[in-house]
């Protein structure tokens, strides 16, 4: 017997309309790359990304068709979020951080029919030029007399096109399961791999984000994601605020720490989500500068491991992080750390401990650990396996890849090794590519690094697996250090040996000037690979 309640399908259109009708006056703020900052409210918004939409039809797009964008996370980037979803299309966000030849690359694989960029980026864009040549055609996010004073010949002007459109549409009724974005991993072998989100998909994610027990967003929350919209979808803020009517702040590309301080105090922001070293910029301004954040609530911290120190210079200023973990096939969240009720009676070294775990399971996404032969690993927070996911927002395959991404029994095998306690809390400690096998035994490079980095001395730290005649792999530790401090190999292992079994303690140090990163500000551990081995 089947209910005989109403069907809609899950649209993203659908959380624009909402903001639209039911928080039409809330802001949306977004930083220019001229330093200007402008403010739209939701109804503007809504009316804005109607123009767009009738923009792109009258441009040729169809459904199905892909629409890239090379853009900072600004008002105008969200009108081509829901533009281009609305109508059919799919919004193909590119990272202008990738090497010209990637980039080339992502935009021919996917082939774009329009892309959209910020004028400041115009110097990469001239060298994308013979990319998709005919086939594709380029719009500057900016008016006119800005696209021609930045010499921009060939180049339609965004807001010259959105005027000459009407705000009136109907969005058409689209299977929930169509296509609604499109974003290339960074993290893999070979070319990049296009992970291509539903929908469905993405709405599903919203919701679950939302929730208390992750980002916890209302129509009270001022939200400001630092983490880029070409970043999975900025974690998926852009479709969460809307969803319950938060304001949004959008940094563009002032992400230096003065810049995300200014923004943040005027606005002021209760709810900020970026990488580790974002944050370890703007803590360092505060500092110098003896600020402070007082509206600041909550900071949502990704795509790296947090660190101790981190964890503690924010909670200093009263404000709480809670780290999460994802990946770009996991559009991307896949837990969250929030505490349980009884975890702040467990001890302050143990709750500190949990807190520095990756977090808890949440509903739309199944967990399993599983040893070298496939079995089934215990939830004992010691057993340390591949890790495994599935869900209502997880990848099943990658875009024109026609075998699926999962295992035999459908599970999507995310390259972490990792170790799940009894209470749910997931702790990763590698990448399985990562990993050091000495002696037949695991060495987790992750912790090592971040036993290294809680040095005084030490800026960054990284490890990486080097041949042993004897134990097959032992680590080299490299570390860049703070201006004016110096180290030597005893003395970080003196300091390590507090940390980490001592069998793990490295017998070689290098120290580099700098650590080489990738596309999305992790470390490139190839390129230390290359160097060092």
């Amino acid at each position: 017997m089947l209910g005989l309640m109403m069907e809609k399908p899950l649209l993203v259109g659908s959380l624009l309309e909402h903001a639209e009708r039911f928080h039409p006056e809330q802001q949306v703020v977004s930083r220019l790359s001229n330093g200007g900052v402008v403010y739209h409210r939701y109804k503007e918004l809504a009316r804005r990304t109607r123009q767009l939409a009738n923009t792109l039809l009258a441009l040729g797009v169809k459904p199905g068709d892909r629409v890239a964008t090379l853009a900072w996370n600004t008002h105008r980037h969200l009108e081509l979020y829901y533009a281009c979803a609305g109508i059919g299309a799919v919004c193909h966000t590119l990272n202008p951080r990738l090497h010209t030849d990637q980039l080339s690359y992502i935009i021919e694989h996917a082939e774009d029919t329009l892309l959209f960029f910020d004028i400041d980026l115009s110097p990469l864009v001239a060298k994308l030029a013979g990319a998709r040549a005919g086939l594709m055609r380029w719009v500057a996010l900016g008016t006119e007399a800005e696209t021609a004073k930045a010499m921009l010949e060939g180049c339609l002007a965004y807001e010259e096109l959105l005027s000459a459109q009407s705000d009136e549409l109907v969005w058409p009724e689209l299977d929930e399961r169509a296509a609604c974005s499109l974003c290339y991993t960074s993290g893999t072998t070979g070319n990049p791999k296009g992970v291509l989100y539903s929908h469905r998909s993405t709405v599903l994610h919203a919701l679950v984000s939302a929730l208390p027990d992750c980002a916890a967003l209302s129509a009270h929350s001022v939200v400001m994601p630092v983490v880029p919209m070409f970043h999975v979808n900025a974690w998926g803020m852009p479709y969460a605020a809307l969803l319950t009517g938060a304001k949004l702040v959008m940094p563009g590309n002032g992400l230096d720490g003065a810049s995300l301080y200014k923004l943040m105090l005027m606005e002021k922001v209760t709810l900020a989500l970026g990488v580790p070293t974002i944050w370890q910029s703007v803590l360092n301004y505060l500092d110098e500068r003896q600020l402070k954040l007082d509206d600041l609530r909550e900071v949502f911290i990704g795509g790296a491991a947090l660190d101790k120190t981190l964890l503690q210079r924010f909670e200093a200023m009263g404000v709480t992080v809670l780290q999460a973990w994802g990946m770009t096939e996991l559009s991307p969240i896949g837990v969250v750390n929030r505490p349980l009720p009884d975890s702040g009676r467990l001890g302050a070294k143990h709750f500190e401990q949990e807190k520095l775990k990756q977090g808890r399971g949440i509903w739309g996404v199944d967990l399993r650990l599983v040893n070298d032969n496939g079995q089934a690993l215990n939830w004992d927070g010691t057993s340390a396996g591949h890790l495994h996911v599935r869900g209502h927002w997880v990848a099943g395959q990658y875009f024109k890849q026609a075998e699926s991404a999962c295992t035999t029994d459908g599970w999507f095998a995310t390259g972490d090794i990792a170790h799940i306690d009894h209470r749910g809390f997931l702790k990763l400690t590698d990448r399985s590519k990562d990993v050091i096998k000495s002696g037949g035994e695991w060495i987790s490079s992750l912790e090592l690094e971040l036993a290294a980095q809680s040095h005084a001395a030490v800026a960054q730290a990284a490890v990486i697996g080097i041949p042993d005649a004897k134990w097959s792999e032992r680590p080299l530790l490299i570390l860049t250090l703070k201006s004016g401090c110096e180290i030597d190999l005893g003395s970080i292992r003196e300091h390590l040996q507090n940390h980490v079994p001592s069998w793990w303690l490295p017998d070689r140090l290098e120290v580099i000037e700098q650590m080489p990163l990738g596309a999305t500000g992790k470390v490139h551990k190839q390129s230390l690979r290359e160097r060092f081995n």
